[in-house]
């Protein structure tokens, strides 16, 4: 009897991801993330052709390409989710402007980058995309202008980090401002989410970010029953000054996560951290020295602010 060939069986990609255009470096980047043998990727050269693909089939994750600007991007989102109306997309451009960004939330784009971005940070939204079971409905704009933006969030990390990197691209500040009111909001959102939405998807913050001409303020609110500072021992601001880190056996006695320092470090970054009263509502000022714009321009809502 003739013994068997030796077949050796290799799993079929399931998922298929769309990348317009070729870069190097994108594709690396895909390739740390995607599981081999779960996941194929597929080439478009440009928007048109990655459009009529998705007539064709369904993709489960689409990255646009650098030469195209947000505007061009966003217009596609709008022509695919016509078509294939939960489709995850996120925006990669060299040209972009705050009113493309707000669109691009407005159309439930997974994500937005502007050149440059650090690669490693896209490699973490990626991986965010493809382990969302139901992205599409975290993140709803309430009202949006490049300078006063409200939205409300669901209460999880993945979508906290999205948010944070929306509004990253819409704020345009100088730095070190720009890392400090960063890094404060976030502290502030993971607080929100942890404590007052006690990580529930079912929950949401609603969050609210405002760039005057010369300061920025964020606004975050929870439905959760509030504290105050004076009665948080899971926090390093309430630590006695000659015990730092006592809130740490706490945590742990508690079998709380480690950290606890958000409070105390937003309150280093920023120039004013102010709660309301019920202590689940938070805004956070930031007071920016910058040239005055020109007398002779006057705008109702003016794109080109001083820190362009």
């Amino acid at each position: 009897m003739n013994a068997r060939p030796n077949v050796q069986l290799r799993p079929i990609a399931v998922r298929i991801a769309l990348v317009v255009g070729t870069d190097p470096q994108i594709e690396q980047q895909l390739r740390s993330v995607l599981e081999p043998g779960v996941w194929g990727i597929q080439h478009a050269k440009d928007n048109n052709a990655a459009l009529a693909m998705a007539h064709i089939k369904n993709f489960d994750l689409i990255l646009t390409n650098e030469k195209t600007s947000g505007k061009e991007d966003v217009e596609l989102l709008r022509k695919l989710r016509r078509i294939r109306p939960h489709t995850r997309l996120i925006i990669l451009t060299a040209e972009s402007a705050p009113r493309d960004v707000i669109d691009s939330m407005r159309e439930h784009a997974f994500s937005y980058f502007c050149e440059p971005f650090l690669p490693g940070a896209l490699a973490v939204m990626i991986q965010h995309a493809i382990q969302e079971p139901c992205w599409d409905d975290g993140i709803d704009v309430i009202s949006a202008t490049p300078e006063w933006i409200r939205i409300r969030a669901r209460c999880d990390l993945q979508t906290a980090d999205r948010v944070l990197q929306f509004l990253d691209e819409v704020a345009e500040l100088p730095n070190p401002e720009r890392g400090a009111v960063s890094m404060a909001f976030r502290e502030m959102l993971i607080n929100a989410i942890e404590h007052g939405g006690a990580f529930d998807p079912n929950h949401d913050v609603e969050i609210s970010y405002l760039r005057a001409r010369h300061m920025v303020t964020c606004r975050i609110s929870d439905a959760g029953e509030g504290f105050t500072l004076d009665e948080i021992p899971h926090a390093a601001v309430a630590n006695p000054t000659e015990d730092p880190l006592r809130h740490l056996e706490y945590r742990d006695a508690h079998g709380m996560r480690p950290g606890g320092f958000g409070v105390l470090v937003a309150q280093r970054l920023v120039d004013e951290l102010v709660y309301n009263e019920q202590g689940n509502e938070v805004v956070l000022v930031k007071y920016l020295d910058l040239e005055p714009r020109s007398s002779d321009r006057t705008h109702l809502f003016p794109s080109n602010r001083a820190s362009a």
